[in-house]
């Protein structure tokens, strides 16, 4: 008799395999595990993107913040912040994933000072700020996981 002969009565039967129960039931936990795992894989590379995009916001903003003490202005272009070694090279924006789709602002124009009758100002007498890139934003027209949009941060 061999080992995959079936006894009779109350004795106990050799088998080979698994069950089409058995296989459907252990298909439907992995698919529960996966239906789990997914979403919460998901929403941490988006977190992972988010802080990569805020240290490379923080980065940026600060080489223009040293280059305006050291220059005396603000940069005409990103690139000028590497090409003097403020930065090693432009920061790849995580959402857009590129580095040349930063939207740059230009410095806001200070205000004329208050004319108090007794120094009158020339018209053209306002100094404006020199340079383009005061502040930079992302790119990416999606919104954060805090509801404001990645241009704003």
């Amino acid at each position: 008799m061999t080992a995959a002969a079936i006894k009779t009565g109350n004795s106990i039967t050799s088998r080979n395999g698994f069950t089409l129960i058995e296989l459907m039931i252990v298909m439907t936990i992995i698919g529960i595990l996966v239906a789990i795992a997914v979403p919460n894989y998901q929403w941490a590379l988006i977190r992972a993107r988010e802080a990569v995009l805020q240290e490379n916001l923080y980065g940026i903003r600060s080489a223009i913040d040293q280059y305006y003490a050291d220059q005396g202005k603000y940069p005409d272009k990103l690139e000028d912040l590497s090409e003097r070694k403020y930065l090693r090279g432009i920061p790849t924006d995580p959402f857009t994933r590129k580095n040349d789709t930063w939207i740059t602002i230009p410095p806001p124009a200070e205000k004329p000072p208050e004319n108090s009758g007794t120094n009158p100002q020339p018209v053209g007498a306002i100094p404006l700020p020199k340079g383009n890139v005061y502040d930079v934003q992302s790119g990416s027209d999606l919104v954060g996981s805090n509801g404001v949009p990645y241009k704003e941060w």
